[in-house]
């Protein structure tokens, strides 16, 4: 058995390591057979020399990552050292507030890739946000929406869903369309309510200056200077698909959020899959591909994603 020692003098060991060793608990949790002892500014590490040396160059890896940017979260630790080759880089400007929410609360992006929705909508005018349920691709966006409508880039927003879980059983629902829906839409109200005032709010939906629709009612509209967000991509046809994103106008900014997992559509191409493959590598267009280390809800959510993922594997 071979010894390592590597000093931590870049940065302040105790923001390395996180509070009461969390993130030295994840490393170990990634290297089970290496023994890994962290103390002061260094960490000795005992094992055999191909996994002291690829732990070195991990390590050094995240070291840099934290010395740049400052930070290092948790839940990013065990993809950067289980795919070391993914792009982490963002800018410095993405790990700032989006914007202050209800009662001051800060709204920021709090994964990498959540991270990568905020630069990417800064050069682009289309953004498509794919993965599983749980990793605030759908929250970052509104809160991007939130922050242009407020600095004046655009003059309203747009939200909107496919019907196609309401589909059929919307006629048996007491009260007119907008009632009919407005539980379908709720995680878009939720996610309003964290960032704007309830009087605000309100008086933004009766002024139409926030709208929440379905996707057949974007049908024949121009939308300018607008912030459109289609959620539940992952449910549109091919031909929903292209008749949203055609009806982009003068300053607006699309972003497409899907769970390719959660398909309800009974047969067919889901058309976010068909035009993420025809739009890949256009000018103007960024696809950010979020994964079970994005989830910010309970714990538990990534397993629960992870033990689907495994099991449609098999």
């Amino acid at each position: 058995m071979q010894e390592k020692i590597i000093k931590i003098d870049k940065i302040d060991p105790k923001d390395f390591f996180g509070p009461n060793d969390r993130n030295i608990k994840i490393i170990k949790s990634n290297f089970p057979n290496l023994k890994i002892v962290a103390r002061g500014d260094e960490i000795k590490v005992y094992g055999n020399s191909t996994e002291l040396s690829d732990f070195e160059v991990k390590i050094d890896k995240l070291i840099n990552y934290s010395l740049k940017y400052e930070n290092v979260e948790d839940n990013l630790i065990g993809s950067f050292l289980n795919n070391p080759e993914i792009d982490f880089e963002t800018s410095k400007k993405s790990f700032s507030p989006i914007l202050h929410g209800v009662n001051g609360r800060i709204i920021k992006a709090k994964t990498v890739n959540q991270r990568k929705i905020v630069d990417s909508i800064d050069s682009n005018d289309l953004v498509f946000a794919v993965g599983p349920a749980g990793t605030g691709k759908t929250y970052t966006g509104i809160a991007l929406a939130v922050k242009s409508l407020k600095n004046k880039n655009v003059k309203r927003i747009i939200l909107t869903r496919p019907a196609i879980e309401a589909g059929e059983n919307l006629g048996f629902l007491p009260g007119d369309l907008k009632e009919k829906l407005d539980p379908y839409m709720q995680p878009l109200y939720d996610a309003l309510r964290d960032m704007i005032p309830s009087e605000k709010l309100k008086k933004y939906l009766d002024d139409e200056i926030i709208q929440i629709a379905p996707l057949a009612f974007m049908r024949g509209r121009t939308l300018d200077n607008a912030f459109v967000i289609l959620d539940e991509g992952q449910n549109t046809s091919s031909s929903q698909m292209k008749m949203f994103l055609t009806r982009m106008g003068k300053n607006a900014k699309f972003i497409v959020t899907g769970d390719p997992g959660q398909m309800d559509l009974p047969k067919g191409i889901s058309g976010i899959n068909e035009a993420i493959k025809i739009l890949n590598g256009t000018k103007g267009v960024s696809i950010v591909r979020l994964d079970d280390s994005d989830v910010v809800r309970n714990k538990l959510v990534k397993k629960i994603i992870e033990a689907y993922k495994n099991t449609s594997n098999k």
